[in-house]
């Protein structure tokens, strides 16, 4: 029972993972809460004795309640497990993308100020590139890593095998406590770590926020556990008593066979996710599977037709790492841009630039208040600047732009923020563009987003060179690959003699989107040039 006598706030029992897992271990032992892509499964009660086996080993490293912990790795067994171990002791998971190298992957180490970083051996030799910040060990999973200077470096296996009974908390556990700091795009400045309670991620997911997920689904897990699209969902059938399958990313080619062998029940896809199933053709098979519900966000005009070929229930949602769905929609949607409506506990507003409410019907800024506390982020790690500026005014500040209908459904329209979404991927067109004015021909640029076809955006950059010198797009390409995240390599490269500016001297990137791709602009995939996440290797 809660010690607490606030009504919005749950036992910790009911949304702190150590007493949530415990619980369900002591009920359901043997039921099946994880089953991974090479058929093995684990129950809550293995789940609960391998968390204590890594807790352990954790704790032998150095780790406390409240340390920071970078998880460097790919969706399996290993993420999973130091995502409910480190909730199990009360310190913050934070995990970072595969992809991240270079000067993102430099902000993001220093900005985590975790000394311990359990990473894949594959991975590790990007650290050596950039400055190591606190971090002092390593724990490697998979094949082992060169030697890095001022890194100690050892078998994730082996400190397992070493392991002893965990150390019980300093203190209880309380749902407000920090559980992750995950990162996402920044705008004008570097990627921020959003500050994750308990109680931000269980409110994301539960029973009122995805009152169309039923506790004995089993939910296929497609995105990374870097974003709250992986972790979250997982902790969120965790805390219903339900179970998930692992797969280590979307693939096209094999998402069916997936959701058949795994039994699985619900999905979150992205709208280009949909759209790469919807064109493959057609087949006899196409409703012979166990998934009745699916999540598609954003929603786009090809999303109704999933539903209807495939036949399951389609339902879509808005969300972002810093919030917790405050609009999802009713069964089978039709309209593109859709977000849903509001749901229970939250306040919504559409307002200007001066945060002030826009006119019924107009297009205004989405700013959100919760009625819980801690039912949202509290605030971006190491960064009080960027947080007061998202929370001014008492209202958290999305930066996205919509609408609302007579109906009071949400429709989105645009982002006012400048940043770019590929894939499910956040890019920070500053991040972007640090890369790009590192090259020695580029006099100034701009990144912007622009149209796909699978919905969302893609990467242009436009450039300018300095004096005398030639920009050759793939020269800049192949700049670009090692020192930025494979889906941050801009597709279009437009090269102009000067950026429109203001009269302070601004790039103007609004004509600059308005003008989009134009006949001038250099395609990469075009040309042929295709990029693509790097497999790890496992073992």
């Amino acid at each position: 029972m809660a010690d607490w006598s606030d009504p919005r706030v749950p036992a910790a029992e009911v949304c702190v993972l150590r007493y949530v897992l415990e619980g369900w271990a002591a009920k359901r032992p043997d039921a099946v809460y994880a089953r991974f892509e090479d058929g093995g499964e684990w129950s809550y009660g293995e789940l609960l004795a391998r968390t204590r086996n890594l807790a352990a080993a954790l704790q032998a490293a150095g780790v406390r309640q409240g340390s920071h912990v970078v998880v460097w790795l790919p969706n399996g067994p290993e993420n999973l497990l130091c995502f409910c171990a480190l909730g199990y002791i009360g310190a913050v998971y934070v995990p970072i993308n595969t992809a991240y190298r270079g000067q993102l992957l430099a902000h993001v180490i220093g900005n985590a100020g975790a000394a311990l970083i359990v990473a894949h051996g594959d991975l590790l030799p990007r650290l050596a590139e950039v400055p190591l910040a606190s971090l002092r060990q390593a724990l490697v999973v998979g094949p082992p890593a060169p030697a890095i200077a001022g890194l100690q470096q050892r078998a994730l296996a082996d400190c397992l095998a070493k392991a002893g009974e965990p150390l019980p908390p300093e203190r209880p556990i309380r749902p407000w406590d920090t559980q992750s700091i995950v990162y996402t795009s920044g705008t004008t400045g570097p990627s921020k770590g959003v500050l994750s309670s308990y109680l931000h991620a269980w409110g994301s997911m539960n029973r009122d926020a995805w009152y169309c997920v039923k506790d004995g689904d089993r939910f296929l897990i497609t995105m990374p556990f870097f974003h709250i699209g992986g972790c979250f969902i997982a902790y969120s059938m965790l805390c219903r008593g339900g179970s998930i399958a692992m797969t280590d990313g979307f693939r096209t080619d094999r998402f069916w066979r997936t959701v058949r062998e795994s039994g699985s029940s619900i999905v979150f896809l992205l709208g280009v996710m949909g759209s790469f199933l919807l064109k493959a053709p057609p087949d006899p098979a196409d409703r012979e599977h166990p998934l009745k519900t699916v999540f598609i966000v954003p929603f786009t005009a090809d999303s109704p037709a999933f539903g209807r070929r495939f036949g399951v229930e389609v339902y879509t949602i808005y969300n972002m790492t810093e919030i917790a769905t405050p609009l999802i929609s009713g069964a089978n949607p039709v309209v593109a841009g859709l977000c849903g409506r509001p749901r229970a506990g939250f306040e919504l507003r559409l307002v200007d630039e001066n945060d002030l409410e826009v006119a019924p019907g107009q297009v205004g800024e989405l700013i959100i208040r919760p009625d819980a506390p801690w039912a949202l982020n509290h605030g971006y790690n190491g960064a009080a600047e960027a947080t007061a500026r998202a929370w001014r005014n008492g209202w958290f500040h999305t930066g996205d732009a919509m609408r609302r209908d007579v109906e009071g459904n949400y429709h989105f329209v645009d982002r006012t923020k400048d940043a770019i979404r590929r894939r499910g991927e956040n890019i920070s067109s500053f991040e972007v563009e640090a890369v790009l004015n590192e090259h020695p021909d580029v006099q100034e640029c701009a990144a912007i987003p622009v149209p796909s076809q699978h919905g969302e955006d893609e990467v242009m950059a436009v450039l300018a060179a300095k004096p005398g010198r030639i920009i050759d797009p793939r020269q800049l390409i192949e700049f670009l690959r090692p020192r930025m995240a494979h889906f941050m390599v801009p597709r279009y490269v437009r090269i102009l003699p000067e950026l429109p500016k203001t009269p302070t001297t601004k790039i103007q990137k609004a004509e600059l989107r308005k003008a989009g791709v134009t006949a001038d602009t250099w395609d990469r995939e075009a040309a042929g040039i295709v990029l693509r996440a790097e497999r790890l290797r496992q073992g």
